[in-house]
């Protein structure tokens, strides 16, 4: 009796999503045994720009007996990820490969070496840019008052990566705009009659995630996001989907 291909073929499919995610498990597995013996280290850093304006009386403090092991564990844990991030990309890679025609193939790559490119350089905006401004800002309310700041190990963690992770999603914005124009569902004039309002947005933006009244840090965390929108309308421009006219559709009839 002959196999169902439709079935050998989804048991195949389901062999290498079983593959692709056995292989990324082992390969963050193996990044956080590596960087777990860094963890220490990797925390330092990652509480610099908030130690750095920290007034001497101050340090970070644990409230429970585990709190300083589960937030060095879970340090090494995002560390392992960023260490293992290209092997499991290449994972991700071959799985979908197969399904995706040539021309799709040859902008995935770019658009993902891209993705990583702008990911990263939002995380470290936030990281050297608006965490200092952020933080002296925090620090600087307390001064000449009898309150005393202690922040957490835990909390610290869950606000900084949280904090890095919206900043690399929000670098993502020219990716975004170019995934919608090549959908056809936005055009460059779209982009471009939209400008004065992303401009109010994009200030907007800077002045809650800069709380100080120096405008100067608010210019400067809004001007990578303006050059990121004009960015996304470049890319809109040169490769989004572009609108058929009537006489166009009646040439092809």
């Amino acid at each position: 009796m002959k196999e169902n291909p439709r079935l050998m073929s989804l048991v195949e499919h389901l062999g290498e999503l079983r593959r692709c995610l056995l292989h990324s498990f082992i390969a963050l597995a193996v990044g956080t045994s590596i960087t777990l013996y860094f963890a220490k280290d990797l925390f330092e850093i990652l509480t610099r720009p908030l130690v750095q304006v920290l007034p001497a009386e101050s340090r970070f403090i644990a409230t429970t007996p585990f709190e300083s092991y589960m937030v060095y564990f879970k340090t090494a844990g995002l560390a392992g990820f960023l260490l293992a991030a290209p092997y499991i990309a290449l994972q991700v890679w071959r799985f979908i490969s197969p399904g995706l025609y040539k021309t799709e193939k040859h902008l995935l790559v770019p658009v993902g070496l891209l993705s990583g490119v702008f990911f990263v350089g939002g995380a470290l905006f936030g990281y050297f840019v608006v965490f200092p401004t952020g933080f002296q800002f925090v620090v600087g309310i307390l001064k000449d008052t009898p309150i005393v700041f202690m922040p957490k190990m835990s909390e610290y963690f869950s606000f900084s990566t949280k904090m890095l992770l919206a900043f690399g999603l929000t670098f993502e914005l020219p990716l975004i705009i170019l995934l919608l124009s090549r959908l056809g569902l936005i055009q460059y004039s779209h982009i471009h009659r939209f400008r004065k309002f992303a401009v109010v947005i994009i200030f907007t933006v800077a002045a809650i995630l800069t709380p100080g009244p120096d405008v100067l840090s608010q210019f400067l965390m809004a001007l990578p996001l303006l050059v990121l929108y004009e960015l996304g309308g470049l890319f809109a421009y040169l490769f989004g989907k572009k609108r058929t006219t009537p006489l166009e559709v009646e040439a092809q009839d």
